[in-house]
């Protein structure tokens, strides 16, 4: 009797042996499967990041500008100026297309949680296409590029409702975002989705064309004073009125065109920020260091850039 308890005692204990060996092997197994599938993610965020880490500023300078050229030894030492006057020790490199100004700001705007501007507050901004269209009979907004796909037609209206959308929705839920590595994660996340990120865009060059239409109607029924940009907006031959700007400026914006000077005049007033831009190309004149737009309100958030060209731009960080 005792021999066969004793006999099945082994082969229970066996059987659990056994049990915990597959078990451990299994347990093994998925953490090395979630291990590698985290990795990949991790790459694959890295690999679509359209807002790199930061790197070094000098040892960037050092990478980008090697040689003894004269062009080379000047923005060296524009880049010195920078980091010892300036106390700019890092700076984040932004992917070089023709949304690259727009990414660089809208990024330092939800980086640091900067809130809708006062004037958003009090509209509804998923409205603006529909007003455009219907209260000030703006009909011509149906010749509307996003980036690359030109002219879409009566199909304009829809598509710029869900940039509008797009926009609204990812700013409330960044800003509202109080912890800074959440918001820096969010951000990320936002900035490596790049259907989401021209929505963005798209959605704030028809902000940019609505105010240009607001001031606009200001001038022509002569009523309360426009900033001085528009005056300089709609002395261009090329920017004369709404429709000329949007198909002479706005449209190309994304495709072939980055913002020129004025239009990121423009941009800082919309959004309510004074835009600081180290124009490294300028050193050593007094275009070094300009703000845009020039005349700007002093409860107004800051965000800089650097740029090398006035056509691409990188996030400039200080540290003290």
């Amino acid at each position: 009797m005792w021999q066969k308890v004793k006999v099945q005692l082994m082969l229970s204990m066996s059987f659990l042996v056994t049990i915990f060996w597959y078990c451990r092997r299994l347990y093994s197994f998925l953490v090395q499967l979630l291990k590698w599938w985290s990795n990949y993610l991790q790459r694959k965020l890295i690999r679509n990041l359209s807002v790199l880490t930061e790197v070094d500023l000098l040892g960037y300078s050092a990478r980008e500008w090697k040689g003894e050229t004269k062009q080379a030894k000047h923005m060296r030492e524009a880049y010195e100026e920078l980091f010892w006057s300036y106390h700019t020790k890092y700076l984040r490199q932004v992917r070089r297309d023709n949304y690259c100004v727009l990414r660089a700001v809208l990024f330092q705007i939800f980086s640091q949680g900067i809130p809708f501007p006062s004037w958003m507050k009090e509209r509804d901004i998923l409205k603006l296409p529909e007003k455009l269209l219907y209260s000030q009979g703006c009909n011509w907004i149906q010749q509307y590029s996003f980036g690359p796909e030109r002219y879409m037609g009566p199909s304009a209206f829809g598509k710029l409702r869900k940039c509008m959308e797009t926009l609204k929705t990812n700013w409330t839920e960044i800003s509202a975002t109080k912890d800074h590595k959440e918001r820096g994660n969010l951000c990320n996340t936002l900035f490596s989705d790049e259907s989401k990120e021209h929505k963005l865009y798209e959605a704030i060059k028809f902000i940019m064309l609505y105010e240009v239409v607001e001031a606009y109607e200001q001038i022509k029924n002569r009523e309360e004073p426009i900033h001085n940009l528009f005056s300089l907006l709609f002395a261009r031959d090329s920017s004369s009125d709404p429709l000329s700007f949007m198909m002479n400026h706005l449209n190309s914006i994304g495709d072939s065109i980055c913002l020129d000077q004025v239009e990121l005049s423009l941009l800082g007033y919309l959004l309510e920020v004074k835009i600081r831009v180290y124009r490294l190309h300028r050193f050593n004149t007094e275009e070094f260091q300009v703000n845009y737009p020039d005349e700007y309100r002093r409860e107004w958030n800051e965000i800089s850039l650097l740029t090398e060209d006035d056509r691409y731009y990188h996030i400039p960080l200080f540290r003290t």
